[in-house]
C-alpha cells in the first residue's frame, strides 16, 4: 500500500516546538488567597463588684449565708440608731446649754441695758428738778446706770456675730452713749448756774434717749429674744428619727430570734437577747429622759422666760412713767402734744400711757405667778402703783393751778411724794425678776440635767448592742463548721 499523507493541520493551537530548543511549560493557574479564620473574641472581663454580687447570692442560697447577712444586716441598724441617737441628743443638749448659759442671760443683759438707760434718764431729770440742791444719792444713781449700761454694752458687743445686725445695735448705743452723758453734764451745768437754757438741753438729751437710745435698746433685747426662742427651738423637739430606728432596730432583733426559734426550737439566744436588750434600753432612755428634759424646759420657759419678759417691760414702763413725770415739771408745758381736737401737756400725756402699760403689766405678771413667793411682791406693786396714781393726781393739780413749787414737792419731796412710791414699784419688781430668774434656772437646769450623758450612753450601748447581735449569729454558724 502506499503512503498516507496528512493534508491538514493538527488540531491542537500550540505550536510545534522549534528544533534545538525545549519546550515552554505552561503558567500554573492562579489560586485565590486562603483567608485566615476570624478569632473568637474573648468573654468580657466580669467586675469585681459583679463578682462579689454573684458570691453573695451563691452564698445567701445557704443557711450560713442567710446567717452572716442578718448578722451584719443587725448590727448595722443597731450602730445606725445608737449614732443618730447620740448626734440628735447631742444637739440639743447643747442648745439647752445654750438656754441656760448663753441666749437667756444675754436676754436678761440686754433687758438690764434698757432698764439702766431708762433708769440714768430718770435720775437725771430728778437731779435736774433738785437744781443746786441735787443730793449725792441721785447723783449716784445716774452714775450706776450709766456704768451698768456700758457694761452691759461691752458683754453684747462680746456675744455678738461679727456683722450681725446685734453688732450694729452694740456699736450705734457706743456711740450714742457718750453723747447722751454730755448733754446731761451741760444741762447740769447751765442749771447749777441759773440759766433757763440748762432745761433744754435736758430735753435734748431725754429727747435722743427717748427716739434713739431706748429704741435701739429694744431692738437689742428682741434680738436676743429671738436667739432665745430659737435655741429652745433647737433643744425642746423629739428626736423623731432616732425613735423610729430605735423601733426598726428591735423589730429586726425580734424577727430574727423568732426566725432562729422557728429553726431551731432554741427559745433564747443570748447573744440577740442582749442586743434585744441595749436597744430597748437606750429608746427608752431616748424616750423618758427627752420627756422630762422637755417637760423642764417648757416649764423655764412657761413659769420662768414669759414671767421675765412681762416683769421686765412692767419696770420700764415704770421707769417711762417717772421720767416723764420729772420731764413734765421742767418743760412746765412747753411741750404740748395735739390727740383730736383736744391739747395735752406732752410728758402728762405720756406719763398716763405708761402707767397704763404698766398697770397691764402687773396684771398679767399676777396672773404668771405661779406661787405666793412669786405673786406677792407684784401684788405690793399694784398697790404702790395705786398710791402713786393718786399721789400724781394731787401733783398735776397743784402743777396746772400754778403751785409749781407745791407740786415738785409732791414729786419729789422727802416725804410723801411720788418718787416714794416709783422707788417702791421699782424695788418690788426688782424683788419679782429674781424670783422668776431663780424659777427660770432651776427648770431649765432640771431639763438639761436630763439629758446628761444620753449621748453617750446611746453610743456606748449601740456598740455592745451590735457586738451582742454578731455574737449571737456568730454562735449558730458555729454550729455548720
Amino acid at each position: 500500500m502506499g503512503e498516507v499523507k496528512v493534508t491538514h493541520p493538527p488540531t491542537s493551537s500550540a505550536a510545534p516546538p522549534a528544533p534545538g530548543r525545549p519546550p515552554v511549560p505552561a503558567p500554573a493557574p492562579v489560586q485565590a488567597p486562603v483567608q485566615a479564620p476570624a478569632p473568637v473574641a474573648a468573654p468580657p472581663r466580669r467586675t469585681a463588684f459583679a463578682e462579689g454580687v454573684d458570691r453573695l447570692r451563691a452564698a445567701a442560697t445557704t443557711e450560713p449565708g442567710r446567717l452572716r447577712f442578718i448578722g451584719a444586716v443587725l448590727a448595722l441598724l443597731v450602730v445606725v440608731f445608737g449614732a443618730v441617737a447620740a448626734w440628735q441628743e447631742s444637739e440639743r443638749a447643747a442648745a439647752a446649754d445654750d438656754v441656760l448659759h448663753s441666749s437667756q442671760p444675754l436676754s436678761s443683759g440686754a433687758a438690764d441695758i434698757y432698764r439702766s438707760l431708762a433708769d440714768a434718764n430718770t435720775a437725771a431729770s430728778s437731779g435736774f428738778l433738785a437744781g443746786g440742791q441735787e443730793n449725792a444719792d441721785s447723783r449716784d444713781r445716774y452714775e450706776k446706770d450709766i456704768r451698768t449700761a456700758a457694761a452691759g454694752l461691752v458683754t453684747a458687743a462680746a456675744a455678738s456675730d461679727p456683722g450681725s445686725p446685734s453688732e450694729a445695735t452694740v456699736t450705734k448705743l457706743n456711740k450714742l452713749l457718750p453723747e447722751y452723758k454730755g448733754l446731761i453734764e451741760r444741762a447740769r451745768t447751765y442749771n447749777r448756774q441759773g440759766y433757763p437754757v440748762g432745761g433744754a438741753y435736758l430735753r435734748y438729751a431725754n429727747e435722743k434717749m427717748q427716739k434713739e437710745m431706748l429704741p435701739a435698746a429694744e431692738d437689742l433685747y428682741k434680738k436676743e429674744n429671738q436667739r432665745l426662742s430659737s435655741d429652745y427651738g433647737d433643744a425642746t423637739p423629739y428626736p423623731w428619727a432616732a425613735i423610729a430606728l430605735g423601733v426598726l432596730a428591735l423589730a429586726a432583733l425580734a424577727w430574727a430570734q423568732h426566725r432562729e426559734y422557728r429553726r431551731t426550737n432554741r427559745v433564747l439566744n443570748h447573744g440577740l437577747v442582749a442586743a434585744t436588750a441595749t436597744a430597748a434600753v437606750v429608746l427608752l432612755w431616748l424616750v423618758v429622759g427627752h420627756a422630762v428634759a422637755r417637760a423642764g424646759l417648757d416649764s423655764s420657759y412657761d413659769h420662768g422666760v414669759r414671767s421675765l419678759n412681762v416683769l421686765h417691760d412692767a419696770r420700764i414702763a415704770s421707769l417711762k412713767a417717772r421720767g416723764n413725770e420729772n420731764l413734765s415739771l421742767v418743760a412746765r408745758g412747753a411741750e404740748t402734744i395735739k390727740v383730736g381736737d383736744e391739747t395735752y401737756d406732752a410728758y402728762y400725756y405720756d406719763f398716763d400711757r405708761d402707767m397704763k402699760d404698766l398697770g397691764k403689766g402687773l396684771s398679767e405678771a399676777a396672773g404668771l405667778a405661779d406661787d405666793q413667793a412669786g405673786s406677792k411682791p407684784v401684788q405690793a406693786a399694784e398697790g404702790n402703783m395705786a398710791a402713786w396714781r393718786k399721789r400724781h393726781t394731787s401733783a398735776r393739780s397743784e402743777d396746772e393751778h400754778g403751785n409749781y413749787e407745791k407740786a415738785l414737792d409732791l414729786v419729789i419731796g422727802a416725804k410723801g411724794a411720788t418718787g416714794e412710791c416709783f422707788d417702791a414699784v421699782d424695788t418690788n419688781l426688782k424683788d419679782a425678776l429674781a424670783h422668776e430668774q431663780k424659777e427660770f434656772q432651776r427648770s431649765a437646769g432640771d431639763g438639761r440635767d436630763a439629758m446628761t450623758g444620753l449621748p453617750a450612753g446611746a453610743a456606748v450601748l449601740a456598740v455592745l448592742g451590735a457586738a451582742g447581735a454578731l455574737l449571737g449569729i456568730g454562735r449558730r454558724l458555729s454550729e455548720y463548721r
